[in-house]
């Protein structure tokens, strides 16, 4: 079984999903982000020169922030993500060549997961957490059904179509990972649009899971 690094232990569990964002707007909108107490950040490949805003990302932020790529699909990709720099890899799907060449390169990994049958692939294969996605579509009930079979110890994300009100729903259904992705980030926003999404978010995790860890 392959083995990927273990999902590390951040003051929040905060996913920014930047999906669209640019080289030039990369390092402002990761510095609002990070300030406002966000330590993840993850720059989808589908947005325009990804592996270069998370080079730049990398280089402005602190060390102990997590940041990576989402819409990982290719060993190729996870190859250019940790030449880049990244730790964080986030994929919509379970991927055994993409999970085994992120274990070489000893990334944490976020696949995606719908099915008990794809939960237990993922953590087969090493996973460091499990993405449920999208999130909304499954709820808490659905999630909470399922991790009534899993591991004790799997940490479990939700993405997609969750925002800071569902917090408190989704903690009761075992869930520590949030990744927010239109409801903080849109191309066309500003820096100071974005912050105060951001220091929304961490407001509301505050709230929900009484305070940074």
């Amino acid at each position: 079984m392959t083995k990927t690094a273990e999902f590390p232990k951040l003051r929040r569990g905060l996913v920014a999903i930047l999906r669209g964002l640019t080289p030039d707007e990369a390092v402002a909108m990761a510095h609002a982000i990070h300030a406002a107490g966000i330590e993840a950040i993850e720059v989808p490949l589908n947005s325009p020169e990804p592996f270069v805003s998370i080079g730049r990302i990398v280089e402005a932020l602190p060390a102990s922030a997590l940041i990576g790529a989402g819409t990982v699909l290719t060993a190729a990709d996870v190859d250019n993500l940790a030449k880049a720099g990244g730790r964080l890899l986030v994929s919509p799907n379970i991927d055994a060549e993409v999970m085994t060449q992120a274990a070489k390169h000893g990334l944490v990994t976020m696949p995606g997961v719908f099915t008990p049958s794809e939960a237990f692939q993922a953590i087969r294969l090493g996973a460091s957490a499990l993405k449920f996605f999208p999130a909304s579509v499954l709820g808490p009930a659905g999630i909470n059904a399922m991790r009534a079979v899993l591991p004790k110890d799997a940490i479990v994300g939700a993405v997609g179509g969750v925002s800071e009100p569902d917090f408190a729903g989704y903690k009761a259904a075992g869930v520590s990972v949030f990744g927010l992705g239109s409801s903080l980030f849109k191309p066309g926003m500003t820096v100071a649009q974005v912050k105060a999404r951001a220091e929304a978010a961490v407001a509301a995790w505050d709230a929900a899971f009484g305070g940074a860890a």
